[in-house]
This record gives structure tokens, sequence and C-alpha cells, in this order.
């Protein structure tokens, strides 16, 4: 049965149950989001999507999302996230690789990327906003029609209209549903491929371990958490797009949450606002970072009554194992060396190769790298072992991952383009962690070729949008004569790098 399937039996089943509340307080039955699912499927067939045609997604998290994406799958096509910030070269360097036919966006992101002045704007702020009105492709808007939007774009508002007819399939389970690209340059974007099997065997994995079902109330923006929330009989509460710390705290208490999740680095700027959680509160998870000691001190603190959990996972295979706060500190109270991740989930595939890289594999691993091998086995990067328990416990980083955010920065993916821009002649990125959010301050260090101007680190900040992952983007550069090295082979020593980063102000 395909994951859409399982949702939309399940909304048959409670058709007046509350099944989503949007971040402004607006509510969604079961059964309303169920037609409006039908509706966008059947609207979506009716012009023209073909089974494997991709969607180019670029409509953030909320109800209306949540029903296109839901229907785009359902109809056999495939969401294709493709961050339209990440930067011009970037982003057509992505769509060259996935060759969407059609793009959904907002009409707000329509209309503004077609206007200088904001265009302009998003600029000074990071963003660099790609034409979409003028891709060669489908277009759909979602929201009312702006000045901007393209000439014959269908429109999500009479998509949802209507009485929808039932369908016998809602797309193939092991073909490809969602594409996410994760990282990479302009010359090697790259993207997981997700098939409906693989993420509901995730979904699986997560109700395992968390149990969910009528009455609970889940407040999170991550599709997958709300996923398994709905399909559960649950309700998904969101928080509105842009929510401070404080009005995250306060919908927690108000919706009376028994389930959220944030980023370490999220959670500790809730609890600067609000030190203690709702006493509703039963589960809280921490992800897409490694949570530090200080941050699970003060969330078992602030929600005494709730299960800390920390998840480890990947975009590429998510979850894999959970541990809670207090298994954690049990761990590191031994005097044990690593970090804990717990138990294996079910059905999660794990080995460790001969240099200690922890390697996965399940039901839930993706498909693959969209225009790559199908993959059997993840080699993660990371280093680990295997306790006397059968536990996981992460012992380092193969490849110097650095963490900003959920986003998981791979510096040699980065660097040789870095180093082949003009005025650079080497490239290296190293991490300054914070020990008390978990999260890290990027460094770019270069060495300027013999010409190069006396301004490049501020030129490079200028040229770096349109060249690597907005996420990847520096946080400083410091331009150096040589870059560390040591050992016989002259190896880049990034300790000795992150020693002259902390003295670096570039």
């Amino acid at each position: 049965m395909t994951l859409v399937r399982r949702l939309l039996d399940q909304a048959a089943r409670t058709p007046g149950a509350v099944a989503l509340v949007a971040g402004d307080g607006a509510e969604l039955t079961y059964g309303e989001l169920r037609r409006q699912v039908l509706a966008v499927r059947h609207g979506l067939l009716a012009n023209g999507l073909e089974p494997g045609d991709g969607m180019l997604f670029s409509v953030r998290p909320s109800p209306e999302s949540l029903v296109l994406a839901l229907g785009v799958v359902a109809a056999g096509g495939v969401v294709v996230f493709a961050d339209p910030g990440a930067g011009s070269e970037m982003f057509e360097a992505r769509l060259r690789l996935a060759r969407p036919r059609w793009s959904a966006a907002e009409s707000l992101l329509y209309a503004a990327s077609r206007l200088r002045v904001v265009r302009a704007y998003a600029k000074r702020r990071g963003l660099l906003l790609p034409k979409l009105a003028d891709l060669p492709m489908r277009h759909l808007y979602v929201g009312r029609w702006l000045p901007g939007v393209p000439r014959g774009a269908l429109s999500f508002g009479a998509l949802v209209q209507g009485e929808p007819p039932e369908a016998e399939a809602y797309g193939d389970p092991d073909a490809p549903a969602a594409v996410i690209f994760t990282s990479g340059t302009t010359a090697n974007p790259r993207a997981v491929v997700h098939t409906q099997s693989s993420l509901a065997a995730a979904l699986d994995l997560f109700q395992e371990r968390l149990p969910l079902g009528p009455g609970a109330v889940v407040h999170t923006d991550q599709l997958m958490l709300g996923l398994p929330t709905l399909i559960s009989g649950a309700r998904w509460s969101m928080p509105p797009l842009f929510c401070s710390p404080a009005d995250f705290a306060r919908q927690l208490r108000e919706r009376g949450a028994t389930h959220t999740f944030c980023v370490p680095v999220h959670l500790a700027e809730v609890l600067d606002e609000e030190p203690e959680l709702p006493e509703s509160l039963r589960y809280l998870l921490l992800g897409a970072a490694p949570a530090p000691a200080g941050v699970l001190r003060r969330a078992l603190a602030a929600a005494p009554g709730a299960e800390v959990l920390s998840v480890y996972a990947m975009t590429e295979i998510l979850p894999v194992a959970i541990a809670s706060a207090r298994e954690k500190f049990t761990h590191t109270g031994t005097g044990a060396d690593g970090d804990l991740l717990g138990r294996p989930l079910p059905g999660v595939g794990i080995s460790i190769a001969q240099d200690g890289e922890l390697l996965l594999s399940g039901p839930n691993l993706c498909s693959g790298y969209l225009g790559d091998e199908p993959l059997k086995e993840l080699p993660t990067g990371d280093l680990a072992r295997l306790d006397e328990q059968g536990r996981l416990v992460l012992v380092g980083r193969k490849k110097d991952m650095l963490i900003r955010g959920k986003f998981n920065l791979y510096p040699g993916l980065y660097e040789p383009a870095i180093a082949a821009l003009d005025g650079v002649t080497e490239a290296a990125i190293v991490g300054l962690p914070d020990p008390e959010t978990g999260d890290e301050e990027v460094v770019l260090a270069v060495v300027g070729a013999p010409d190069a101007p006396a301004d490049l680190a501020e030129r490079l900040h200028r040229r770096l949008p349109d060249v690597i992952d907005h996420d990847a983007l520096p946080d400083r550069i410091i331009v150096l004569p040589d870059l560390p090295r040591s050992g016989r082979g002259r190896k880049l020593d990034r300790g000795r790098l992150r020693e002259l980063a902390r003295g670096g102000n570039a």
C-alpha cells in the first residue's frame, strides 16, 4: 500500500477530526484534507501531468504545500525540492540534472522574482531569486493571483474546488516520489531520490519509537514527523512561516502540544524565551545536528514530564537510531568515548567498514542519487562503533563534515570549486563548534594568487552565492599566505587551520 493511500484511508476513517492546524490557527479536517488531495490529483492529471513528471517545488511549509505535494505524488509525479534561493548558477545546475516539466511556487515568489527592486533586496539578504516565471515548463501558483504569475499558470485554489472522483491507484510505490537536493557544486549537484516505499518505511520507524495516535498534538514544520502524525490519526500543529522562539513556545502551550521537534540551536533559543515548557508535552525530539549536553540538560529541566529524544538520521536514510537524553548522560557518565546514538531501529542494517566508517542499509534507504546507480548501502562519512549492548556510538566524522542548523556541510564538495575562482589558489573550510548549541561557525580560508586584489575576501562574499549551496556559504573568510600542512605528505592540517581561524577576523 502506498504512503498516500495509507494517509487517505486514515482520513476516510475519521473525516470529522481535525488533521491540521495552520500557523494562523485555521483548521483542516481529515475529510477536507482527503478531498483536497484527491482534487489536486484529478486536476493535475486532467491538465496533462504524466507519471514520472517532476514538479519543481517552491512552496513553503503550509497546509497548501502539504496538499499539493501529496496530490503530485498521488498522480504519479515527483516533487523536486531544488531551493530557489540557492543562487542562480546552482539553481540552473540542479534544473539541468532534475529536468522537471512543472513548476509550483507561491504567487508572491513568482511576482518577486520578476521585480528588480525585490530581487535586489533579496540579494542583499543572501537570497538570489531565479526568474521562475521564465522557466520553460508548466506553471502552478499558490495564493491569489499577482502580476508576474506566468500566463496560463494553473491556480492551486481552482484545483482544490469541486468533488473529485475516487481513485484506484495513488502512484507506483517503487517509483521516485521526492527528489531532495542536499549538497554539491554547480558542476556536480547532488540529489537524494526517495520512493513512496522508502518514505513509508521511514514513517513506520518513527511510529515504532514514537507513540502517536488520536489525541496526540504534534507541533512541527517537519514533513517527516507530520506525515506519521496524520497516518496515525493524530493532529499536526504547524508553526507560522516566520515563527520567533517566543511564539513557538507560546503555541506549544496554547495548542496543548504533546510532541514537538527542534534543532538543538533552535531549542536553545526557545528556552531562552521560555525556560519551562508546557506540562502537556510528552515527547521532545532533537535532530538535524548533534545535541550537546548543555541543551539536553536544559530540555530535561524545562520538560521534566517529557521524554527527550535525540534522533540520528540522514536525508538518504531516516531515522536510523534514537537515544534518550538520560541514556546519553548515562553513557558519558561511565567515561565511554563518543556520542551515543542509540540502538539501530528495526530493519536498519548496520555495518562498520575497516576504517571505522558507518555503512547503512534498510527499507528506509533512498533509491539512490539522481543520475547515479541504485544505492544498496550508504557510506555515511561518520566514524562509529557498536557498544556491548548493540548501540551505535558516533566517534568522529570521516570527511570533516560540519553542522549548520539542519545542513550537513562537507568541505570537500566545495573547496575545489572555490579554489578555481579568479584570485584564489587554495581554499579550505573549517568549522568552529559552539559547545552550547552544537552549531558551527563556518570559516573559509583562502590563499590569494599573486595578482589577487586587496579586497579578495569581500569579492568572494559577493561571488560565492553563485557557486556553492546557500547553506554552505561561509560566515567568515580569511586570507592566508599559506594553508598549514603537516606530515610527510604535506596534507592540510585542519586542526592548525581551526586555530588560525579563531584568530581571524575577515
